[in-house]
């Protein structure tokens, strides 16, 4: 298997494989395989698990995380991450998928 081992301070976080070997290893534990990530069947159940995000600052406060840790964590500019909060601004899905992950909300944080 060709496998890419990624760490987070020192520790073994992801573990990142050939679709096809992903695959295979679902139907070796007889799991049911996802759809490809670029069909569109997994973008729109990707869009609507990201719905929780139009309250991204309650989401925030909720968590007791401050929007200068949270963007942070996310890579983007506590000014950037306010006017998403506002509407003013409409993040990549790249970045709504950060937040998703930061934040729990659910379906992203039990894929990875």
């Amino acid at each position: 298997m060709d496998i890419q081992i990624i760490s987070r301070n020192g520790e073994p976080e992801y573990a990142v494989l050939p679709w096809d070997q992903y695959q295979a290893l679902l139907n070796a534990a007889g799991q049911q395989q996802p759809p490809s990530p670029s069909s569109p069947v997994a973008r729109a159940v990707a869009e609507q698990d990201l719905r929780p995000l139009a309250d991204l600052r309650g989401l925030r406060e909720a968590k007791g995380l401050a929007i200068e840790g949270l963007a942070r964590t996310v890579g983007i500019s506590p000014s950037y991450l306010e006017l998403i909060e506002k509407g003013e601004r409409q993040p990549d899905a790249a970045i709504r998928r950060s937040l998703a992950w930061e934040l729990g909300v659910a379906g992203w944080r039990d894929e990875s």
